[in-house]
């Protein structure tokens, strides 16, 4: 997965653990997609400092994500239920039985909003 998008996830899962700074600096370099030398002037600080801010603020998020795996945890629960909609659909597909049908397609409806 690349970094970025990683990032980007870990801040919307685990943000709110971090400093206000922290969640600031990140959310602006990874989600507004902001310069250093930007996030640096809105900051009043340097550049340097928000690089500094960033690399703490990562490192912490990929540190909860080691003991807490909730990102990990949430993609293989959306491999399971993606792999159940596809099981759920060749079922009935294959159904002739309007009541089974009408129950399995419940069923996927409910799953697709967690999906």
């Amino acid at each position: 997965m690349d970094k970025h998008i990683e990032v980007s996830m870990l801040l919307e899962i685990y943000g709110k653990l971090l400093t206000n700074k922290q969640q600031s600096v990140l959310n602006d370099y990874y989600n507004n997609d902001l310069s250093l030398a930007e996030i640096a002037d809105e900051h009043h600080i340097s550049r340097q400092g928000v690089r500094d801010i960033i690399m703490k603020g990562e490192g912490k998020l990929f540190e909860y994500e080691e003991k807490l795996a909730i990102m990990e945890k949430t993609k293989m629960q959306e491999k399971q239920i993606q792999l159940i909609l596809a099981q759920l659909s060749e079922i009935t597909d294959n159904s002739s039985d309007k009541k089974v049908e009408k129950i399995l397609n419940e069923v996927q409806k409910e799953l697709s909003v967690l999906a």
